[in-house]
């Protein structure tokens, strides 16, 4: 009842709500999973060194952004390069959004190719893995129902 009666114009208020909090916790899911991420890299390698919890908002949030808008856009105008390498090209793209975010985020600071490629490597698994139990869980929640 109390959702026909929300109802109006084809499109309700609550189902318009429910999208924009189901973007917004993504978005902030997501924020969490990379600070997660690059934590774990700062224990695992000596040479990443991350002081301060906005030095971890700010990567965080630099990596999310450049994951998002950054990378499709170098992927596509590089790729006759990826293919030319067989996908090797894109480890090199994840490592210039790891670099862009030590660049942007204060008390950052990655030395090193070689920690560079297991930051982005570590960054990988933990995102893989993290997005493997969100769906997981999505899955066995039952959703509401929506018309």
């Amino acid at each position: 009842m109390l959702y026909q009666l929300s109802y109006v114009g084809g499109s309700s208020l609550c189902h318009r709500r429910s999208r924009r909090l189901t973007l917004m916790l993504r978005l902030v899911t997501a924020w969490a999973i990379n600070a997660l991420a690059l934590w774990l890299c700062d224990g695992l390698f000596g040479s990443v060194h991350i002081h301060g919890a906005w030095a971890y908002i700010i990567g965080a949030a630099v990596l999310g952004i450049a994951n998002a808008i950054l990378k499709p856009i170098l992927a596509l105008l590089t790729l006759p390069l990826i293919i030319l390498t067989l996908g090797l090209f894109l480890l090199v793209i994840n490592i210039a959004m790891v670099a862009l975010a030590e660049w942007v985020a204060p008390n950052f600071s990655i030395d090193g190719f070689w920690t560079y490629v297991g930051v982005v490597v570590i960054v990988w698994v933990v995102n893989w893995a993290a997005y493997r139990l969100i769906d997981d869980v999505e899955d066995r929640w039952p959703r509401a129902r929506t018309v």
